[in-house]
């Protein structure tokens, strides 16, 4: 019944941090972050993410155009781009380690201390991956809320707003914390049986023959 337990709980953990890592690659690439409708041209929706900056138009029509230079990017989508691509690789880190600790991973069933410390080696690189997908969208959300209610732009300006990929950022981050939390404390600990210690035959002592307890007659010479 334990077992069973274990198992589900690796399982659970393991679908929450793999879903929350690709909702982290999703939210890397998607250019959503920011969001902004012009009071002049309402048909025009304009988007901005990591990599590039997107207009969509009432057709349908979305034209997409990378930023120009890395160097030119305000600093919060700089350190974002690394800190998201480091969430990436780290996720993908630990779903490399977490998968030979689960309890269904054969090959190392022989192995129950390295599937425990493969699993706990994934689930911290999870909630790492988790706090390196928080941070930057968190910043980013922070930046754009006290760009628009900044007292010294004319209010005629057009202000950025939260994106959809905002969101699913925040979503993304909560995933991977709590899969590699969950997957960390899943792992159970390696406990070795001690075998136990061989009886110890002695030959009766004098105490024990005044009693009236006599060896048996195989062993009547040992006494002797």
């Amino acid at each position: 019944m334990a077992g069973s337990w274990w198992a589900k709980a690796q399982a659970g953990g393991m679908l929450l941090a793999l879903l929350g890592w690709v909702s982290s690659c999703v939210t890397t690439f998607l250019p959503l972050w920011k969001s902004l409708n012009l009071d002049l041209n309402e048909l025009e929706v304009w988007t901005m993410g990591l990599w590039q900056v997107c207009i969509a138009q009432e057709e349908g029509v979305v034209e997409c155009r990378a930023h120009g230079s890395f160097l030119a990017l305000p600093p919060d989508l700089r350190i974002s781009r690394l800190l998201m691509c480091l969430s990436n690789g780290l996720g993908l880190l630990g779903g490399l380690l977490a998968a030979p600790g689960l309890e269904g991973w054969r090959p190392c069933e022989d192995k129950p201390a390295l599937k425990r410390r493969l699993l706990l080696a994934g689930g911290v690189a999870f909630g790492a991956a988790g706090m390196a997908t928080l941070a930057p969208v968190s910043w980013v959300a922070y930046n754009t809320v006290l760009d628009f209610w900044d007292d010294t732009i004319p209010d005629i300006v057009p202000r950025w707003e939260f994106g959809e990929a905002t969101f699913l950022g925040w979503f993304a981050g909560a995933f991977l914390a709590a899969g590699g939390l969950l997957l960390a404390c899943s792992a159970r600990p390696t406990r070795t049986p001690t075998p136990p210690a061989p009886a110890c035959h002695q030959p009766p002592t004098a105490w024990a023959l005044a009693r009236g307890h006599h060896p048996h007659p195989k062993n009547a010479d040992l006494v002797i």
